[in-house]
């Protein structure tokens, strides 16, 4: 076993090592591998051991693929033993014709690495042809007058055999009158001559038999025979003489046929008709007499095929001129066929590696190729190149062959085939060329990652969508194929919880479509993330990444809610009184709703459903202000009722109602007693032409009053820029200590100087701190047309109203509005006009701000539906279950738009005018809860 291992670890060696040294000893192998084979051997014939003569053991041979490469394959080698065998027939005459040197030269080729190697095999002549004469029977008229000495050529015999084997000698029967010469022809043949040994005697005798033998040198000699017979005819004692005995001509091959190749001419000194002479070819070869025309007449040679250089460079013609006494001369025309550039070279392709990566390397061998060209000289001098511009080179190998490289890198998504076209021309003049072209497949590699179709995507979905629906589809493109160009998607990151994220979204692997698992809502989520990663299927796999932002859009889906008026901790309906000489424009309470939705969906509208006295009483559509609209007269009822309802902006509108209890009295104690038995209210219908007309003019009156005091106070604004009071514009009846806003509890469009009362430290809904205290005596509504600020102030003693207030600092510029996005105000629209829809959603957002001031302001300590120490205030009406914390925040998504005025004190004064008497306007009163 221990040997065993040691001869296979000496095996791989010279299988490693062998190439190696025959690449380093290349120089010292021969050029060419000759071998020496005799013609007609047998199939598998053994030549020689080309595997031994090349350096290579017999593992080699098949390991490198060792194989003969020809255009006729007269032999192969046996890939067991490393033997060139015999594979087709050799005929030596076939094959080289009458050449003295008939010599195979062919190529072997061996792979890994490549090696070609040229062998040469000398085909050796044997004598299988016998001499054979064109003739079986040569007639001959020899006159009578014939002096002895005179000779006659005959016609050869022909024997393809070549070398010793060839015609070697001939020779005639015995006989009285004739001997036989050989001669030698110009191009090297041997060709018999009969000479007249004694005069001829017709009347003797007139006919002879003669048989002529050619024999070869073969062993053992083979020979041919034909009959010569001779006619002895009466005396012409002038034969017909040539001008020359030979002639020599020069043709190019490419001559048309029918052209005139030379004119022969033999005279006859004789008279008459033994004057007349005629010509023939003589001793001519068939292969000739193909090519030419002889005129017998004339003696004009003409060609009548066309010539090839390459099959034959020289053609030799004997001419007879014989008379018609049958007295001839003979003539040699040597006629030399010049070469043209009449053969195109060619191209061999012998090896394609095909398929090819596209990461094979630059140099990466493609094709092996090889050149021929029939021709010689420079016709027959090739130089190849490859047509236009393409990503491999052509080097040259060895003599006549060439390997096609890679010149670069490859890319199959660029380019996935090549079409090399290879142009082979040689250098004759004109120059001919040839082409043949090569088709290269280039294989699939994993190059290429997906590449989504948008940077990033950005999806609108509306809320309360079908659980399961498409929201949102991604795609991406791979250009490799297969596998390497399968895209799949998944999500690889979110903002949301990683818990969470699959109840909300899901993508599909294979069509990267995104689903909604579930109903979205715009109140809980209004945007999330997704990161999508497509991956192709290739090894090792490649991936991109996109963000998918996806918006959550508002439907209008939420009810407006009424925080104002509601429902007292006992259950009983809320009242709010009105002092009886409260004149028109009186503010008598405001009702307060929210809207969770946001945008359109939360832009509020009030609208009265049903009044006790519809004239009396007039509502801010967009603000919710409920105002006197004319005095109340002797004819109406005490207590009024009023149902409002509140409606979105959506399509199709949501709304809310609310319920409004408001009763006339100067004071507090004056209601209560009365509040247990409250007669049923009139019949509004008796009087209600009466009321609409008293309506109409009031508010006409009103809004000319209104437009009038705006005009006069912005007057009086430009005037005295400096005035002092409670607001930074407004006075109040007399000075008092500056109060500077406080935010911490929400954001203010506009800024607020309001005066607080000195008792009042422990205020519920209080978001306004105060620097000193106002006078709680005297409550003053100010309105401004551009801002209806409300502001009150309120003096609990005389001493009190010496208190002078501290001027506001101005309003931050950053929630100033340009008069197109600032939204109007009660004074402005009377309380009825429509506000202006925001441009952006920052103003929006703004506006949406103010519903939430408004609530706070009215759930204040200082706002009208409030009252101070010692008053009867709303301690009742927001006790504990109308805090802060039981109110949703609506600051980004509500707002009522038209009005930014807030709720004054109705203890004091209201738009001006004191009331008759009382402390308070309010039902019940209490301890406030802190916040």
């Amino acid at each position: 076993m221990r040997r065993s291992a040691e001869r296979s670890g000496q095996l791989r060696w010279r299988q490693v090592l062998l190439p190696f040294l025959l690449s380093l000893f290349r120089g010292a192998l021969p050029d060419q591998i000759r071998y020496s084979v005799p013609e007609e051997l047998a199939k598998n014939s053994v030549v020689g051991n080309l595997a031994k003569d090349l350096g290579l053991s017999v593992r080699d041979v098949r390991a490198r693929k060792l194989r003969v490469s020809a255009e006729k394959e007269y032999f192969t080698v046996n890939p067991e033993s490393g033997d060139l065998l015999v594979s087709d027939r050799i005929d030596r005459e076939q094959i080289c014709g009458k050449k003295p040197l008939c010599i195979l030269d062919f190529d072997t080729i061996a792979e890994n690495p490549l090696s070609i190697f040229h062998v040469a095999v000398t085909v050796q002549d044997i004598n299988d042809n016998v001499p054979l004469f064109k003739q079986r029977k040569i007639d001959l008229k020899i006159g009578e007058s014939m002096k002895p000495g005179r000779t006659f050529p005959l016609d050869p015999a022909l024997d393809l055999d070549a070398g010793p084997n060839s015609l070697q000698r001939y020779h005639l029967n015995d006989n009285e009158y004739f001997d036989l010469a050989e001669k030698q022809a110009p191009d090297g043949r041997k060709y018999p001559e009969l000479i007249l040994k004694h005069s001829l005697d017709r009347e003797e005798q007139n006919y002879h038999q003669l048989v002529l033998t050619a024999v070869d040198g073969g062993e053992p000699p083979q020979s041919g025979t034909t009959q010569i017979q001779i006619q002895v005819t009466d005396a012409n004692d002038n034969p017909p003489v040539f001008s020359q005995d030979v002639y020599r001509v020069s043709l190019r091959e490419g001559v048309p046929r029918g052209f005139s190749v030379l004119r022969v001419t033999a005279t006859d000194q004789d008279e008459g008709m033994n004057a007349e002479v005629t010509y023939s070819f003589h001793n001519v070869d068939e292969h000739a007499e193909q090519f030419f025309n002889l005129d017998k007449r004339t003696g004009e040679i003409t060609t009548k095929n066309d010539f090839d250089f390459e099959v034959a460079s020289s053609y030799t013609l004997g001419i007879e001129a014989k008379d018609p006494g049958d007295l001839a001369s003979h003539c040699n025309i040597q006629v030399e066929i010049l070469d043209e550039n009449d053969c195109a070279p060619e191209v061999i392709v012998t090896s394609v590696f095909t398929p090819l990566p596209e990461d094979s390397p630059p140099g990466t061998v493609i094709a092996l190729m090889k050149t021929r060209d029939r021709d010689s000289g420079e016709n027959g001098d090739v130089y190849c190149r490859i047509l236009g511009e393409t990503d491999f080179l052509l080097k040259s190998y060895s003599k006549n062959y060439y390997k096609i490289v890679t010149d670069r890198a490859l890319d199959r998504e660029e380019i996935p085939e090549y079409n090399v076209t290879i142009m082979a021309t040689d250098r004759g003049k004109p120059p001919l060329s040839s082409s043949t072209t090569i088709t290269l497949h280039i294989t699939d590699v994993n190059d290429n990652a997906p590449v989504f179709q948008q940077s990033a995507y950005l999806v609108h979905v509306a809320e309360n969508n079908p659980p399961g629906a498409s929201i949102a589809q991604v795609s991406a493109s791979d250009p490799d194929l297969g596998p390497n160009g399968h895209v799949s998607y998944s999500i690889v990151a979110s903002d949301l919880e990683p818990r969470a994220l699959s109840s909300y979204v899901s993508v599909s692997a294979q069509s990267g479509v995104v689903f909604a698992q579930r109903a979205f809502d715009h109140e809980q989520l209004r945007a999330f993330e997704l990161t999508l990663q497509a991956r192709d299927q290739g090894s090792p796999a490649l991936s991109a990444n996109v963000s998918v932002r996806v918006l959550v859009g508002d439907r209008n889906d939420n009810a407006p809610r009424v925080l104002y008026p509601a429902l007292g901790p006992d259950g009983s309906a809320l009242f709010d009184t009105v002092p009886r000489a409260a004149q028109p424009g009186y503010l008598v309470t405001k009702v307060v709703a929210v809207d969770a939705d946001s945008g359109h969906n939360a832009w509020l509208s009030y609208h009265v459903l049903q009044a006790s006295e519809p004239g009396l009483f007039s509502l801010g559509l967009r603000t919710g202000e409920v105002r006197t609209a004319r005095a109340l007269g002797d004819r109406d009822a005490a207590r009024q009722r009023l149902l409002v309802a509140v409606r979105d902006g959506g399509q199709p509108p949501l709304s809310a109602t609310a319920t409004l209890l408001l009763v006339f009295a100067d004071s507090l104690q004056e209601v209560l007693p009365d509040l247990s038995d409250r007669p049923a209210p009139p019949d509004p219908e008796a009087e209600l032409q009466f009321y609409l007309v008293v309506a109409l003019a009031l508010i006409s009156v009103l809004f000319l009053l209104a437009v009038i005091l705006a005009v006069a106070l912005r007057l009086r604004r430009s005037s005295s820029p400096a005035a002092g009071g409670c607001f930074g514009s407004v006075l109040c009846s007399k000075s008092g200590s500056e109060i500077h806003p406080n935010y911490s509890e929400g954001t203010l469009p506009y800024a607020y100087n309001l005066c607080v009362p000195g008792a009042q430290t422990n205020s519920e809904f209080n978001f306004l701190s105060s620097v000193d205290h106002c006078p709680t005596t005297q409550d003053t509504l100010l309105k401004d047309s551009s801002s209806m600020l409300l502001a009150s102030c309120l003096t609990p003693s005389v001493e009190a109203d010496k208190k002078t207030f501290k001027q506001q600092a101005p309003p931050n510029t950053d929630w100033r509005f340009s008069q197109a996005q600032r939204p109007g105000t009660s004074g402005s629209q009377n309380g009825d006009e429509t506000g202006t829809w925001p441009n952006n959603q920052f103003d929006t957002e703004m506006l949406q701000a103010m519903i939430l001031a408004s609530a706070s302001e009215a759930a204040d300590g200082s706002s009208t539906l409030g009252g101070g120490a010692g008053t009867m205030g709303l301690s009742a009406r927001y006790g504990p279950q109308f805090t802060l914390q039981h109110v949703p925040d609506y600051r980004q998504n509500v707002y009522i738009p038209g009005s930014n005025a807030t709720l004054t004190n109705a203890a004091g004064k209201r738009d001006g005018k004191a009331p008759a008497g009382g402390n308070g306007n309010k039902k019940k009163s209490g301890k406030k809860e802190k916040k």
